[in-house]
């Protein structure tokens, strides 16, 4: 049986769908120099299967990103060995980056100063997000 003990600071990633661990922690912390356990395909009672992410030593997390990629998703906040804070996702209403417009043209592919900033239009099986900067829809797939 694998065990793998807690953490005494840091957050604890929980309730990702199975086999999205790993996009999740490219997405967020793939350049982190702190002890990370990424566990894929743990049973759940909840889910059947999900994936969880530990990570020491770290407290930041864009919660926006996560509710794109999966708004089940739960981030604990543990601080000496307790669970201080417990945070859910959700589809952010409004995003600033994480996504990247689909209009090839806009000002945010070349620009750097212009960060992606959307507003969320549709959430019915996928996210449709429209840039503020050039109008144009971009689908993100559940």
């Amino acid at each position: 049986m694998l065990e793998v003990k807690g953490i005494e600071n840091g957050i604890v990633i929980d309730h990702i769908q199975a086999g999205k661990g790993l996009k999740v922690f490219n997405r967020l912390f793939s350049a982190t120099d702190n002890s990370v356990v990424l566990l894929m395909n743990v049973t759940s009672k909840q889910l059947g299967r999900k994936d969880i992410i530990k990570i020491e030593n770290t407290f930041d997390v864009n919660m926006d990103i996560l509710g794109i990629i999966d708004p089940n998703i739960t981030v604990n906040i543990i601080k000496n060995n307790k669970l201080v804070e417990k945070l859910k996702a959700e589809i952010p209403k409004s995003l600033k980056g994480g996504l990247q417009c689909q209009n090839p043209r806009c000002i945010t592919h070349t620009d750097d100063y212009a960060e992606p900033e959307f507003k969320l239009i549709s959430a019915n099986g996928k996210l449709e997000y429209e840039c503020s900067y050039c109008e144009e829809i971009t689908v993100y797939k559940l």
